[in-house]
């Protein structure tokens, strides 16, 4: 079994609910400890932004934004698709801790061992 976990995150504040339950399944990954992915893609790269998520808080959740400095802290990674990032203008200068852009190749090299993924 796969020492490996990655969730594929298409969403942010177009759907908070997805784009909340995502940071919480990632988290209980990240405390089991598998090396723990989210890949960022779509709208869900608007996520990858210093702030954007500070306002996002789903009743009965943690706060977005505290789920993803938990997520990071507890040593996991965030991938942000380049593309999708490319596509929306957005500022490689305020990425948030533990973000890095990646292509499609590197999601695939991770997951190529048959980790197991989720997608929200």
């Amino acid at each position: 079994m796969s020492n490996k976990f990655c969730v594929s995150l298409t969403h942010a504040k177009d759907d908070c609910d997805r784009a909340t339950v995502a940071f919480v399944v990632a988290n209980a990954a990240a405390a089991s400890e598998k090396e723990t992915l989210v890949f960022l893609s779509t709208e869900g790269v608007r996520l990858s932004q210093k702030g954007y998520a500070d306002d996002v808080h789903e009743e009965g959740f943690a706060a977005l934004g505290e789920l993803m400095a938990s997520f990071v802290k507890a040593g996991g990674t965030i991938w942000v698709c380049s593309p999708c990032f490319k596509k929306r203008g957005l500022d490689e200068g305020n990425l948030v801790d533990g973000a890095t852009i990646v292509g499609g190749a590197k999601l695939v090299e991770f997951l190529s061992d048959g980790s197991p993924s989720i997608t929200y």
